[in-house]
């Protein structure tokens, strides 16, 4: 099994045309237009971070996180390409969003998942991320419940 080098930086303007391509090839991620990513890769709006994740062959995953005024942050999307799956990307992209959001000063991060998402889920609960409640038919397209997790970050 050969191993591909991978490394997860803060995304630049140049990125953004890959992540919107990423986002739209998954179906559950949430579809953002580019004006969005740019604005945070501006620093533009609420605090946000947007790092992406890339190899020899170009940017394979990207995560976004914020900040709140009440402390809590927010895993707001985690995306890795269907190709590079089951490889830790989208465990280093959560645990570059979770320390950006420490830094920042977070004590705690939220975020809802797909109740169908197992393999996200089974990946945040590795993170150390808890259940905490669901909202039913939170999402459309298909209709489905969202988990809602959380973790103490301090």
């Amino acid at each position: 099994m050969s191993v591909v080098a991978v490394r997860v930086r803060g995304a630049r303007g140049a990125d953004l045309d890959a992540v919107v391509a990423l986002e739209r090839a998954a179906a559950t991620a949430p579809h953002w237009g580019v004006g969005v990513y740019a604005e945070i890769v501006a620093g533009q709006g609420a605090p946000r971070c947007l790092f992406v994740a890339e190899r020899e062959d170009g940017v394979v995953g990207f995560a976004v996180g914020m900040t709140g005024p009440d402390g809590v942050a927010e895993l707001e999307s985690v995306v890795v390409a269907a190709t590079a799956r089951r490889a830790g990307i989208g465990r280093a992209l959560c645990g570059v969003v979770i320390a950006w959001c420490r830094a920042q000063g977070a004590t705690e991060s939220a975020l809802e998942v797909r109740e169908g998402s197992a393999g996200a889920i089974a990946l945040y609960e590795g993170l150390g991320f808890v259940r905490s409640g669901r909202r039913p038919r939170y999402y459309s397209d298909p209709e489905e419940d969202a988990v809602l997790m959380r973790l103490p970050l301090q």
